[in-house]
């Protein structure tokens, strides 16, 4: 029996996905909880539909993804941290620190999207990078002075 899964489904596919299963577990499991619906020509259809939908969306945001790369890409941000007399910081600059700083500058990055591999202690030149979408990468210099 052919069915679109509603949900993903351990074992047996992806939501979206039509697959062919017999005809028990159809009936006893994936219909019955939900799981799955009867695939015929309006749902298969109605499949179609939505994956071309979802395709295009993705695509969008891609585009948009791009675009906020090329603006953020070599940009400088100057953030301010207390220092002692020989040079020692008080306290790091974090990933909240430089999103609220690209917040002023007008783009909208969670904190969680800037990469730093530990916080930033010293004064002086970082290159971070801000992961944009999945697979895009914008550079940014981070320039640590003292307060």
């Amino acid at each position: 029996m052919k069915v679109v899964l509603l949900k993903d489904v351990k074992g047996t596919g992806k939501k979206g996905e039509i697959k062919e299963v017999s005809d028990g577990y159809a009936k006893n499991f994936l219909l019955k909880t939900g799981s799955a619906k009867m695939a015929d020509n309006s749902a298969i259809s109605e499949n179609k539909n939505k994956q071309v939908a979802n395709a295009y969306h993705k695509q969008q945001e891609l585009e948009k993804a791009k675009a906020l790369q090329k603006e953020i890409n070599g940009k400088q941000i100057t953030l301010k941290i207390k220092c002692g007399e020989n040079g020692k910081t008080f306290g790091s600059v974090t990933g909240k620190e430089i999103a609220d700083a690209l917040e002023k500058l007008g783009f909208a990055i969670d904190k969680k999207k800037v990469e730093l591999k530990e916080p930033i202690k010293t004064l002086g030149s970082y290159q971070v990078s801000i992961r944009v979408y999945p697979e895009i990468v914008a550079k940014i210099t981070v320039e640590v002075i003292a307060e």
